[in-house]
């Protein structure tokens, strides 16, 4: 497989498990009102939200113009991180780029069709909730960017130790 189609191919899995997850979780499941929750393990729900913003309830668009902003500003940087994909020669990278566009497709898809993105996984231990309920979309360009930051720094890593083995032998 080409190096740039893999990336293209994570990003069409990841946008495909994405809305299948949802439809199930909205659909046969019933968990598609605000509120609805079905308990899965004693640590996870699956608890339907509506994401009116982005991660970590920023930038929270509330009105119709809101919504539309959010869905060209989230368009934006996915054609972005296409382009990126098309010039990637790294297949780490390429994987982690195509979590990243293809959960943020997800998530325009959702934000385009509902004005909303759906929201389910709920990881909890009792009362604490180390993160905001989420869907997979979110998980995948959570660890996208993970993986991005990790190689990032690694690759500095090996950059600043470079010059001083070198230096070493002279």
């Amino acid at each position: 497989m080409k190096p740039r189609l893999y990336g293209f191919t994570v990003a069409a899995v990841v946008f495909l498990a994405d809305q299948l997850i949802k439809y199930w979780v909205t659909g046969p499941l019933g968990i598609d009102k605000v509120g609805d929750q079905r308990v899965i393990l004693p640590i996870f729900n699956f608890t339907f939200t509506e994401n009116n913003g982005i991660s970590l309830g920023l930038l929270n668009a509330e009105t119709e113009l809101g919504r539309w902003l959010l869905v060209i500003m989230t368009a934006a940087i996915a054609i972005g991180v296409a382009w990126w994909i098309g010039r990637e020669k790294e297949r780490g990278d390429q994987f982690a780029l195509g979590l990243v566009l293809g959960g943020a497709i997800g998530n325009i898809l959702d934000r385009v069709r509902f004005g909303y993105v759906v929201d389910f996984a709920d990881l909890h231990f009792g009362d604490f909730r180390p993160f905001l309920i989420f869907n997979v979309a979110d998980a995948a360009i959570s660890i996208g960017v993970a993986i991005l930051l990790l190689r990032a720094f690694i690759a500095w890593l090996r950059e600043r130790k470079a010059p001083k083995e070198s230096e070493d032998h002279a």
